[in-house]
């Protein structure tokens, strides 16, 4: 009886043994391999993809374009899209309904004219599209005198253009603001573009490319343009017009308040005046406004 007892006591023991090592062999799942766990780290959401529309002088083609890719690093869900023309015809697109995030002209006038902040005077028919408290004078350029390669005229200065050794000149028409400093360079030096006109002594391009473009063909004597084309264009410089030829070449820019992208925009044109992009401009001859 003893003995069989023991043996029956022998067992449940064998058996609750097994039984806790039984429980040994199950996998527990670690609160750190948890699929909450995996995802305490929140990820930044990527931002909403922008298209800003520059409307921009013909003259920044070459370094706003090069700008554009930097900015790609700065503001990687920006896309920028470029409407370079000249001064005169950008303000044509905005006033008739053109979308157009950013304006950036070759001249105060183009800009007064859709600034409600102007007088009647500057702005007679009150345009109003511009962003107060966004306009701010950004770059100033140099009106300079360009001549084919060789100079096979000999041009030398401005003065020249008032004698024989002139037989064309290339200049902006009169409503773009190239062609009007040229006015003014041409009354500063005793004669119009009136009376070159009458000796069959101009030719007109409606944009500084369109000059600079007959300039670098030979089309013409010399050309009157923007220093910074002349450079991206390989072209001699002659001669620059000084301030009391001509006045300060001042580029304003402004986000416009029919922008739907008032933030991006804003954003874009401070970048604008960082070392960073005015680097790309000095280096073509422009230099910041002051």
């Amino acid at each position: 009886m003893k003995k069989l007892l023991s043996l029956l006591l022998s067992c449940a023991m064998l058996l609750a043994l097994a039984a806790c090592g039984g429980g040994t062999g199950d996998t527990q799942e670690s609160p750190s391999s948890s699929p909450a766990a995996e995802n305490t780290e929140s990820s930044t959401p990527e931002a909403e993809p922008v298209e800003l529309i520059v409307f921009a002088a013909a003259s920044m083609t070459e370094t706003l374009t090069e700008i554009s890719e930097l900015y790609k690093e700065v503001a990687p869900n920006v896309t920028l899209t470029f409407n370079f023309d000249s001064s005169g015809k950008l303000v044509d697109q905005i006033e008739a309904g053109a979308d157009c995030d950013i304006f950036i002209s070759a001249a105060q006038t183009q800009m007064n004219e859709i600034d409600s902040a102007q007088g009647e005077d500057t702005n007679p028919e009150g345009y109003d599209f511009v962003l107060q408290g966004t306009r701010i004078n950004l770059l100033e350029n140099k009106v300079a005198l360009a001549v084919p390669e060789g100079n096979p005229a000999d041009i030398t200065s401005f003065s020249d253009l008032t004698t024989d050794k002139l037989t064309l000149l290339a200049i902006g028409n009169s409503d773009v603001p190239v062609g009007q400093y040229t006015l003014e360079i041409l009354e500063y030096l005793g004669t119009s573009a009136e009376e070159l006109e009458a000796q069959g002594k101009l030719t007109y391009g409606g944009n500084v490319k369109e000059v600079t473009t007959q300039v670098k063909e030979a089309a013409a004597d010399a050309g009157i343009i923007y220093a910074t084309d002349a450079f991206s264009d390989g072209l001699t410089v002659v001669d620059t017009a000084t301030t009391d030829m001509c006045g300060q070449v001042i580029y304003p820019a402004a986000v416009l308040n029919i922008t739907q992208h008032e933030t991006e925009a804003q954003a874009f044109l401070d970048y604008l005046q960082t070392d960073e992009a005015m680097a790309v401009f000095e280096a073509v001859g422009f230099s910041p406004a002051e």
